[in-house]
């Protein structure tokens, strides 16, 4: 009995990948939910007030004014320090990411964007401090039970539930906040997300099938910037309804500017022009892990590289990263890499999109990494581990590009270190570095 392949996960849509990216969006929709919770919460207080006085309670109408008028004071209280509790909170939060991007790299400021315990402390802040507001504009004056039209006894109930759940978020955002700041978490994080994208994303390779002659180019018409990723699907429909095939020409990553070739049109002499609608390519100032493979690789490499600095002098920093490359290049080992692919639900190829080979995947990984480790022993020592454990994993024909960079590495170990002990401690292997 041959075991099941697990299925890939279905790809994220662009625009819920986009909006993943954003620290407005989440909010603006908590307000608007509180909103419709207040509406909500006080059609509930109105009704009860009025099936009390149907009923004639008012012994129990008086006690709920009591309550009320006592929960008054709280709720006033939680709306006039929850604005300032709000900006005393993400103000220390921003110095501690800026200190993390300081001392790793900028890009960490986009896992604190995408943390989910961000989005949704600040929406619990916000939805609380609006709700107590218009919490406050249904208490009347009249403390009357026969005259009372409104008790929020509801709305003032939920208003200290939203506080306590408040105070619980800010426990886990001060938690998370400081985890931004160790080196693990941040760089086991930035792995965790590249593994993710790797699962997503389909593999390439594989026997290539001849392309149609090359008719015409589309070039880029937006705004300057890094291509973030492209929508497959509007892709391969627009390539189906005109009879041709479409071929990516910049990969997910490449910088391009308006005028610069992005599409590479392949089909018949007579095919029909063709026009590809907006909003199939994301054009944006910073790389996402959306689409990009070679994104987790840069980041980790970029910490390492900050690491080795002199400025800096930290090696165990680099060897952490290092750990998790090897994470991900293992990850890619034996996955099917080059271009990508895609085909219509008839199997007919209609996109062909371009992803890093191995030997540029292990050069983003090892080679900057490597030409900063010679004068540190630790490094080199986790660097010639993490090659040999690689040369396990990968097929024959990968195995060029991890020796090429085992060779380099003592050649400039050789260059580096003069005495021979040294040199010979430097390149011995070991996974902690020195320990």
């Amino acid at each position: 009995m041959t075991a099941r392949t697990p299925p890939r996960p279905r790809p994220l849509s662009p625009l819920r990948e986009h909006l993943r990216d954003t620290l407005w969006f989440a909010p603006t929709v908590g307000l608007a939910c509180a909103v419709l919770l207040w509406w909500g919460a006080s059609a509930v207080d109105a009704r009860l007030v009025e099936y009390l006085r149907e009923e004639r309670a008012y012994e129990e109408l008086g006690r709920l004014v009591s309550f009320t008028e006592d929960a008054k004071t709280i709720v006033t209280t939680i709306s006039s320090a929850m604005m300032t509790f709000i900006g005393v909170v993400f103000s220390i939060s921003l110095v501690a990411v800026q200190m993390a991007s300081g001392q790793l790299t900028p890009r960490v400021v986009r896992i604190f964007v995408r943390s989910r315990i961000s989005k949704l402390t600040l929406t619990v802040f916000l939805a609380t401090f609006l709700f107590s507001l218009l919490v406050l504009t249904s208490y009347e004056s009249v403390t009357d039970p026969r005259r009372v039209t409104s008790v929020p006894l509801l709305q003032s109930l939920m208003t200290m539930a939203l506080l306590g759940l408040s105070l619980l978020l800010f426990i886990a955002y001060v938690s998370s906040t400081l985890r931004l700041m160790q080196v693990g978490p941040v760089v086991d994080r930035i792995a965790h997300d590249a593994v993710r994208m790797l699962a997503r994303e389909p593999g390439g390779g594989g026997e290539a099938p001849e392309l149609p002659g090359e008719v015409a180019r589309l070039a880029h018409r937006g705004r300057a910037g890094v291509l973030k990723d492209v929508h497959v699907a509007r892709l391969a429909r627009v390539a189906r309804r005109h009879g041709v095939v479409l071929r990516l020409i910049p990969r997910i990553g490449d910088f391009v500017v308006p005028g610069t070739p992005v599409l590479a049109v392949h089909g018949r002499e007579e095919a029909p022009i063709v026009r590809v609608p907006r909003f199939t390519m994301s054009v944006g100032t910073e790389r996402t892990f959306h689409q990009d493979q070679g994104l987790g690789l840069r980041q980790l490499s970029d910490i390492a590289i900050r690491a080795l600095s002199p400025a800096v002098n930290d090696p165990t920093t680099a060897v952490q990263c290092l750990d998790r490359i090897v994470q991900l290049l293992s990850v890619m080992a034996d996955r099917p890499l080059g271009a990508v692919h895609h085909r219509d639900g008839g199997g007919v190829l209609r996109l062909v999109q371009p992803v890093p080979t191995w030997t540029d995947l292990v050069d983003l990984g090892l080679a900057e990494i490597r030409g900063a480790a010679a004068p540190a022993p630790q490094v080199t020592r986790r660097l010639m581990a993490a090659i040999d454990d690689l040369l396990l994993l990968v097929p024959p024909g990968r195995r060029e590009p991890l020796e090429r960079h085992r060779t380099l590495l003592e050649r400039e170990v050789v260059r580096a270190q003069p005495e021979e002990a040294e040199r010979e401690f430097a390149l011995r292997p070991d996974r902690q570095g020195i320990g």
